[in-house]
């Protein structure tokens, strides 16, 4: 469900050189985890800049980190490990931060874009338009949006075609302020001229901080070509509180509920549905009310996800039936037609095609072959208080109601448990195994307690 640049002739065959900046303390998150690693749709802010600036083309990456932040320089080498990870030691403006990667840009390149780990909804398409005005001369290009209310937001100056100016909302005359053409923060520049620009920037403002948006000025003062690339605000939507990044969460996943709806999946109730960026749905699938979706899962054609079920990190076969009230957990393996009914949690297990276990069941660190039928209440006993063992179900067994399987142990093709054993050796194909106290009968027992 990656939002891959249209083709863009303009772009294409051009390096292009992405500084990602993330040195934003989010005090405003409240948080002891820094902002740019907070999660939307079960990734990282970061992460889906990430993607979609090398979706959109950049060979290169360098991310700009904090002082003392090598958990968030550790989360990038994770999703992009040939990230180039550079420190801004000093908190002097936002141009300052670009500069942090001097040396990355000076290896050269064709085109240099700036993005922000905070802005995560911006998609690989806008940033592959962001690139297209540079292929055609321009030196550089900003990502505008019409703000319904431009209010503290840094205004685009026009003249004509051309961008000559981005005015910051305190330093705007009245007319200007009226303009509500406004700056999203990204932006690329035409390699060639994207490191003159920037160190000709000076601190002459009231903060004493290099400003990236003094470049289009400079730009213009020397008959450069600046211009504007717009985009939905709803996109362009940074974060920087709890508010916002919950705002962030429901309009992505709108858009992979859109995208998995126009993909053939039926959703039928979509406000209830929560996806992760990598989930992958196929064809047909119906998704009943409230469904959750962690990362890592992928659901073959035709399957059916019933209501209230918790899945991630897990593989489901086409045609299988899960839940209402399911829960798969990481390495959860359905193979084609199996059906995992409510209350029924799988972990780090492989069950076979037309495996069935329809409820009340525990199936943790398994292998349980084609066509076996596992009974209410089972559980396979995988932990013994020190390390974790495996079960092995064979093809075609019946594991009555009620059994615990104390791993490890292996249970043979077509073999058959009776309801309510502890199995604890294993039990050979074509086997019956029972494993449980003899029932005692005391005739007239009640009577004689009550004389």
């Amino acid at each position: 469900m990656s939002d891959a640049p249209s083709n863009e002739p303009a772009s294409r065959g051009r390096s292009c050189l992405a500084i990602i900046l993330a040195a934003g303390e989010g005090t405003r998150m409240r948080s002891a985890l820094p902002k740019v690693l907070h999660r939307i749709a079960g990734r990282t802010m970061l992460a889906h800049v990430l993607s979609a600036v090398t979706e959109a083309g950049s060979n290169e990456v360098a991310i700009v980190v904090g002082p003392g932040r090598d958990d968030v320089a550790a989360a990038s080498r994770a999703v992009l490990p040939a990230a180039v990870i550079v420190t801004q030691a000093e908190r002097l403006g936002t141009a300052h931060a670009v500069l942090a990667a001097r040396g990355s840009m000076l290896a050269g390149v064709d085109d240099v874009v700036v993005a922000f780990a905070d802005t995560p909804l911006v998609t690989a398409s806008t940033i592959a338009r962001l690139r297209r005005p540079l292929a055609e001369g321009a030196a550089m290009a900003v990502l505008g949006f019409e703000a319904a209310n431009p209010t503290g937001y840094g205004r685009l100056l026009l003249e004509g075609q051309r961008l000559v100016a981005i005015r910051e909302e305190r330093d705007a005359s009245d007319e200007e302020r009226r303009v509500t053409l406004c700056n999203a923060g990204l932006m690329a520049l035409r390699g060639d001229v994207a490191l003159s620009l920037l160190e000709a920037i000076g601190n002459t403002n009231a903060k004493g901080e290099y400003y990236l948006t003094d470049a289009v000025e400079i730009a213009a003062a020397r008959g450069e070509r600046a211009v504007v690339v717009t985009a939905p605000e709803a996109e362009v939507a940074g974060v920087n509180d709890r508010a916002q990044l919950a705002s962030a969460e429901a309009a992505l996943q709108s858009r992979l509920r859109a995208a998995v709806m126009a993909a053939g999946v039926t959703l039928v109730a979509p406000e209830t549905v929560f996806l992760s960026s990598d989930t992958r749905i196929g064809r047909d699938v119906t998704v009943e009310p409230n469904v959750w979706f962690g990362p890592g899962v992928t659901v073959g054609e035709g399957a059916v996800i019933r209501a209230f079920s918790h899945i991630e990190g897990a593989e489901i076969g086409e045609g299988a039936i899960v839940g209402p009230f399911a829960r798969l957990r990481p390495g959860a393996v359905l193979r084609e037609g199996v059906h995992i009914g409510n209350f029924v949690e799988v972990k780090n297990a492989v069950l076979g095609a037309g495996v069935k276990a329809n409820h009340l069941a525990y199936l943790g660190d398994a292998a349980i072959g084609a066509g076996t039928n596992v009974g209410a209440g089972t559980i396979t006993c995988n932990y013994d208080g020190r390390a974790k063992h495996r079960t092995t179900i064979g093809e075609g067994a019946f594991i009555g109601t009620n059994s615990s399987l104390v791993a490890p142990v292996s249970i043979g093709d077509r073999a058959y448990v009776g309801s309510g054993s502890v199995i604890t050796d294993d039990v050979p194909a074509d086997a019956l195994a029972i494993g449980r106290g003899r029932q005692v009968v005391k005739a007239g027992w009640v009577t004689s307690q009550k004389t």
